[in-house]
């Protein structure tokens, strides 16, 4: 199967994708109408405020445990899962992640990969490697399959294809889908992707899963689902690779249930998942089923560069629920697609730049209304708007003196902005000079221009008043 390519693009066509998808009715509407149900149904699991806070504060308080010892944590990781009989591999970026997972195919003469859900394999764009070496890679999520037979990546970290329609869908399975007729049933589109992907499970080689939560105790691989085709990819071929960020690590399986429980109800508003699958060896002697091999490739990608920052690290706190997208209204009307980065919406905007470069994506960080929404919601109290801040910060400043710099670091620099902010600081620190120019501003009102760059696209232009504060205030005392 063909596979899409979908890689950041410039900060001008980040503009215009918006741009693109405000003016696009119909998907304005559905995400409008998505969001709003998946916010009743988070709403619904939390009656209790009281309750859940003391449940995010609990939750926080275990990833930020985590992050405090999370070189400790890897290496007692590995130490088990070798213990176990799981091989692990380390990879600094996707290239090299990719590379890892091309070579055990290839050691296998594997044609086929099926695919359970895995956000870190979009990250390094491991689809289009496979292909590259000759492997098929098959997405066996429903809305990853979806996706992928149509040419795309998913707009949402929980609900790949929400971007698309029942209709559309039918279409496209009757378009793509062999032997596949137009039928607008849910059920029976359903139906219609369980009989291609169960064959596609007993013919694989290799299944590849991604990692909810991994246990540094036990060497135990967590893995949330609701659909039952992560058991299939990890249990039916013969080697099953698990992929996942650095950051994904806890220390004992006590500390899964408090995160598993707000996972499930921030993304998709459930009290539990169909499945919660924990993996910790392969399959041993006498057992019927299970891969005869088993790996994990843990990637970093930027989280080290995050990590080396005690404010940036609470960004490696995430669970992937996808609550901060539910409830921006940023992300609600443009969509995933318009940010171009696997991880859209708020959570992509805070971890984006560590993975890509702020010279890619520092307009990423200035698309938000710094509402708080994103940071209410949050199971695991990540400061978001904190961070976007500091990365706005960080985007049009290089570092000061003594300080490790982001990658891409002062890239949205401008002599312009640089010049006019400085003229701002000075009339602001100085109040003669301030009410000098307050008192020119009013006087030469009628002089302001009708177009303002872009605060005029959809505003009326600025103008100052007919008076100072200071001139009306004693106007209002004269009387």
């Amino acid at each position: 199967m063909a596979v899409s390519e979908l890689k950041f693009v410039p900060a001008s066509e980040f503009k215009q994708r918006t741009g693109a998808a405000v003016a696009d009715p119909h998907l304005r509407r559905s995400f409008r109408t998505a969001m709003d149900y998946l916010m009743a149904k988070r709403a619904a699991q939390f009656p209790d405020s009281a309750a859940l806070e003391r449940q995010r504060a609990l939750a926080e308080h275990i990833r930020k445990y985590s992050l405090s010892r999370l070189p400790d944590l890897l290496e007692q990781l590995e130490r088990q899962l070798t213990a176990n009989g799981i091989q692990v591999h380390w990879a600094e970026n996707g290239e090299q992640a990719n590379a890892i997972i091309v070579g055990i195919a290839k050691a296998h003469a594997a044609k086929l990969m099926v695919k359970g859900k895995s956000m870190v394999s979009e990250e390094t764009e491991l689809n289009a490697a496979m292909e590259a070496a000759g492997i098929e890679a098959l997405e066996c999520d429903m809305g990853e399959y979806i996706v992928q037979l149509d040419g795309e990546k998913p707009s949402h970290i929980i609900m790949p294809a929400i971007h698309k329609t029942k209709q559309q869908i039918a279409k496209l399975f009757a378009e793509k889908v062999p032997g596949a007729s137009y039928t607008e049933s849910v059920d029976e589109l359903i139906g219609i992707g369980r009989a291609l992907l169960r064959e596609k499970f007993m013919s694989a080689e290799i299944g590849l899963s991604g990692v909810n939560f991994a246990v540094a105790e036990t060497g135990t691989l967590c893995l949330v689902e609701n659909e039952g085709n992560g058991r299939m990819c990890t249990s039916v071929p013969d080697v099953h690779v698990a992929i996942t960020g650095i950051e994904k690590v806890v220390e004992k399986l006590e500390h899964v249930p408090p995160l598993f429980g707000l996972l499930t109800r921030s993304a998709t508003g459930q009290a539990i998942t169909t499945y919660f699958n924990m993996i910790s060896r392969r399959r041993q002697p006498g057992e019927r089923d299970g891969p005869k091999e088993v790996h994990l490739v843990l990637l970093d990608n930027g989280r080290t560069q995050a990590y080396a920052d005690e404010q940036l690290r609470t960004t490696l706190q995430c669970i992937r629920c996808g609550a901060c997208m539910n409830h921006c209204p940023v992300y609600t009307r443009v969509g995933g697609h318009a940010y171009g980065t696997t991880y859209p919406g708020p959570i992509g905007e805070i971890f984006s730049p560590h993975s890509m470069g702020l010279a890619t994506t520092h307009a990423l960080p200035t698309a938000s209304t710094l509402c708080g929404a994103c940071a209410e919601v949050c199971p695991v109290k990540i400061p978001i708007p904190e961070l976007l801040i500091r990365l706005r910060g960080d985007a049009t400043h290089p570092a000061s003196p003594g300080h490790a710099p982001l990658a891409g670091q002062g890239a949205a620099a401008s002599l312009l902005m640089n010049v006019v902010w400085g003229a701002w600081a000075t009339v602001y620190s100085r109040p003669a000079l301030y009410r000098a120019v307050t008192w020119l501003a009013t006087r030469l009102r009628a002089l302001t221009p009708p177009i303002q760059s872009g605060w005029t696209r959809s505003r009326t232009p600025l103008k100052a008043a007919r008076r100072t504060l200071h001139e009306e205030l004693a106007r209002r005392r004269g009387k």
